[in-house]
């Protein structure tokens, strides 16, 4: 079993910053790559930032320039630095990891979510 814990969520004006934390914990064998999803109310859920074993990263464009990803690969976390934040970021955060519990074994795993609101 691996559960995956988001934290770090909250209010916050537009312009502020907030920093995303989760923490997977369980039988891990190898993370290959974890990042964070979204969805706002109404909305699908979207791909926000991902990064990789060997540490290349991917953001959603609206994110570009404003969220840094990171890994520290002894916690097994992944954090999400979000600056200049705006309304239309406000989402459920969600944290997923594409790892293996074996050998044999790989799979995607979510986080429960946590609530970022933008709002004056």
């Amino acid at each position: 079993q691996v559960q995956l814990v988001e934290s770090g969520g909250g209010l916050v004006q537009p312009g502020e910053s907030l920093m995303l934390s989760c923490a997977a914990s369980g039988n891990i064998f190898r993370i290959h790559a974890m990042g964070w999803y979204r969805q706002a109310p109404g909305k699908q859920r979207e791909s926000v930032a991902r990064i990789t074993s060997g540490g290349s990263t991917n953001y959603a464009g609206s994110v570009k320039g404003r969220f840094t990803i990171s890994r520290d690969n002894a916690k097994n976390t992944v954090n999400l630095q979000m600056n200049s934040l705006k309304p239309e970021d406000t989402a459920v955060y969600y944290c997923n990891a594409d790892l293996q519990t074996r050998l044999w074994s790989r799979d995607e795993y979510w986080g429960q979510g946590t609530q970022v609101t933008v709002s004056s």
